[in-house]
């Protein structure tokens, strides 16, 4: 998830009471949500870098206990202000930090992108498929909770009451937020099935996925592989009776690229691609050069379709299987050759 809704669930948390009794624990708790994503400075040597090492060592369950240790030198810096910290100081801000850090992989296994949340026993990737990254809805859920007790705060000093600390708002924005999310499970769940019960051109899927969009509960992007192609398939479950139109949206047909993997597969950027990506849609066509060079795009159809897609790994083989040229394209930022 992006790093308002983090931040938000965090300050929520600290309201709860558990952060009570800890100096600085909302901004400990809201450390603590966002830290994990402090694997950005991996991207400072290459984009394909970065996602090799995002959503991997510091978003595992197994590394929690260490990750949420880290952010505890800089919360000792501001809470010594107000005196030294003792031992159950440093055992109740260990706690905060715990468990508003358990909150970002929990939130990032939510969404498409996924988070490898057993590394390094195993470097597969886990996703859930039910929030959009950005969701809206979560956002205005969390945004009411946090903000709604702050203003109350502020009418109440204006007529001289007393505002509450907004506990029972904290409690109504986690419980909203566990809603939306058995809410949005149900409706990937109705939109699978139906995905699953269709056949395409003549051809039953072999796999499917339904992807979030950013808005709409009950609109999906249907990723569907067959034996000869793949096919991204509108999902309106707003029409009970026909929900999904198995000849609607884009095809994007297979290329025999055997020949290409296993070249493609032995580079960095094909390896931590191919790991990563779940609707892989090959491309091959001749290069214009050199000389009977060929380039392969490979484009992760969970975020939309090759052109413009946001996760397309790209490679130049000449004609003796050389790889030339290898680069991927991560998010709205440019290409990095290698």
């Amino acid at each position: 998830m992006d790093n308002l809704t983090h931040s938000l669930t965090g300050v929520l948390l600290a309201r709860t009471g558990l952060a009570r009794r800890v100096p600085y624990g909302t901004a400990l708790a809201v450390g603590a949500a966002n830290f994990a994503d402090i694997d950005i400075i991996t991207g400072a040597r290459s984009w394909i870098c970065y996602l090799h090492h995002h959503r991997g060592f510091t978003h595992s369950l197994l590394w929690l206990p260490l990750v949420a240790a880290a952010p505890l030198p800089l919360w000792w810096l501001l809470a010594r202000r107000r005196g030294p910290a003792g031992r159950a100081a440093w055992l109740r801000a260990y706690l905060v930090s715990l468990v508003a850090s358990l909150t970002h992989p929990l939130l990032d296994l939510l969404n498409v992108y996924g988070v490898r949340i057993w590394t390094p026993a195993s470097e597969r990737w886990h996703h859930l498929d039910l929030l959009f990254i950005v969701d809206i809805w979560v956002w205005a859920l969390l945004l009411v909770c946090v903000l709604g007790p702050m203003l109350a705060r502020l009418v109440y000093s204006e007529i001289g009451a007393r505002g509450a600390p907004g506990r029972g708002m904290a409690w109504l924005g986690l419980a909203g937020l566990a809603a939306i999310v058995g809410f949005r499970s149900m409706q990937h769940g109705r939109a699978l099935a139906h995905l699953n019960a269709r056949v395409y051109s003549g051809e039953a899927p072999r796999r499917v996925f339904a992807t979030p969009t950013p808005a709409n509960p009950w609109k999906w992007v249907g990723v569907v592989e067959t034996r000869s192609f793949w096919r991204m398939v509108p999902v309106d479950l707003t029409h009970a009776a026909d929900p999904v139109d198995p000849d609607a949206g884009p095809t994007f047909y297979k290329p025999d690229a055997a020949r290409f993997l296993p070249i493609i597969a032995a580079t960095e950027t094909g390896r931590v691609f191919l790991n990563f990506s779940q609707a892989p849609c090959w491309s091959v066509t001749p290069a214009p050069e050199p000389e009977g060079a060929t380039l392969v795009r490979i484009s992760d159809l969970r975020f939309g379709p090759p052109a413009g897609n946001a996760f397309t790994a790209t490679f130049l083989i000449d004609a003796a299987g050389r790889v030339l040229r290898e680069e991927f394209s991560f998010g709205r930022m440019g290409p990095r050759k290698r």
